[in-house]
């Protein structure tokens, strides 16, 4: 017995003996009682707004759509975001943590008079 409805009194369906049968072994492979089982199938409707008279080709098919649809936006979202915040924050947090070689520029050394004088005259020879 359901522990929710223990105090509640049993009411009667008139329904054809092959659905009641049909019913109750539903009933069985869900484990539930068969009144929580018809709660449980009554929920399902009233959640996803389905109705047993729709044609469940349109209404299953539609409903594909819109999921879709709204997987697609989804991940179109998720693309842009990737490619205008992720790339460029990624890219500048690696540019602050690679080291990079300073240039190195050739020391300025002073030269003595005789160093400078022998360099001159050695570009005058090659000239």
């Amino acid at each position: 017995m359901d522990e929710e409805f223990e105090n509640e009194r049993f009411d009667t369906l008139k329904i054809k003996a092959s659905v009641a049968d049909r019913f109750r072994r539903f009933c069985r492979t869900m484990s539930k009682s068969q009144s929580m089982t018809m709660l449980s199938m009554i929920e399902y409707f009233e959640w996803n707004g389905l109705s047993p008279l729709d044609k469940k080709e349109q209404g299953l098919m539609g409903e594909l759509i819109k999921n879709r649809k709204r997987t697609e936006a989804v991940i179109a979202i998720m693309k842009d975001i990737e490619k205008h915040q992720t790339k460029p924050t990624i890219a500048m947090i690696q540019a602050l943590f690679t080291e990079v070689e300073p240039i190195k520029k050739p020391r300025l050394i002073e030269k003595t008079p005789e160093e400078f004088k022998a360099q001159f005259e050695n570009k005058k020879t090659d000239l």
